[in-house]
């Protein structure tokens, strides 16, 4: 049961594409409003507007600690079932090393990234498109590299990268629908899985209800 992380860039159709794939697999989409509905559950209320804080992730307090800890095992528990697609929060730095996981990187060139902004947000301004897509691309790589100590953007942390330039939506999908089931039909391999991880029954019961999943 393999899950598949996604990082992509603002203006890559990573979204787009990551929901298409999971429709196409049966599998849960797992994004920022899923495990926001998580950290509520256990108190933490304001987890939307700290993620989104400029500048939070590079800081260094027992409250950024704390946060990060917590998403850290939120991701790893969201995965704790197989047959997801988790999109963004680092989930391929955390997950690097589970042979079920197929980490997917989906990028896309500047100006094209920005043409796309611009259509579907800032429709009068490039200017504030282009600022946009590079505050974006600023933000991504401060949490991923202060908290994974790993390059955002490094090809060689990914399984597989979709340039957007090049590659239609639907050819992403069909690559990444046929690697999910490449995945599915692998032996078992020496490395560990997913289902070897260690998850807290609390939390797992919270993650299980915010995904529709009845435990096993």
């Amino acid at each position: 049961m393999p899950a598949i992380t996604i990082s992509r860039e603002i203006g890559s159709k990573g979204d787009t594409i990551a929901e298409q794939a999971a429709n196409r697999l049966g599998y849960q989409l797992v994004d920022k409003n899923a495990i926001e509905k998580v950290f509520t559950q256990f108190g933490y209320i304001d987890f939307k507007e700290t993620y989104e804080a400029a500048g939070f992730w590079a800081q260094f307090d027992p409250r950024r600690a704390e946060m990060v800890s917590f998403l850290n095992r939120v991701v790893e528990t969201m995965v704790y079932y197989g047959n997801v697609i988790l999109v963004g929060r680092g989930g391929f730095a955390l997950l690097k090393n589970y042979a079920d996981v197929l980490n997917v990187r989906i990028q896309g060139p500047f100006h094209l990234r920005v043409e796309r902004v611009m259509k579907s947000q800032f429709p009068d301004s490039q200017a504030k498109a282009e600022e946009f897509v590079r505050e974006s691309d600023k933000m991504r790589r401060e949490f991923v590299e202060s908290i994974h100590a790993g390059q955002w953007d490094s090809a060689s942390a990914f399984d597989l990268v979709i340039d957007t330039g090049k590659i239609s939506t639907p050819l992403a999908v069909d690559w990444l629908v046929a690697a999910a089931h490449e995945l599915e039909r692998a032996q078992p391999s020496s490395r560990m899985t997913t289902r070897s991880l260690r998850v807290d029954p609390v939390l797992l019961d919270s993650v299980s209800r915010v995904l529709g999943i009845q435990p096993a």
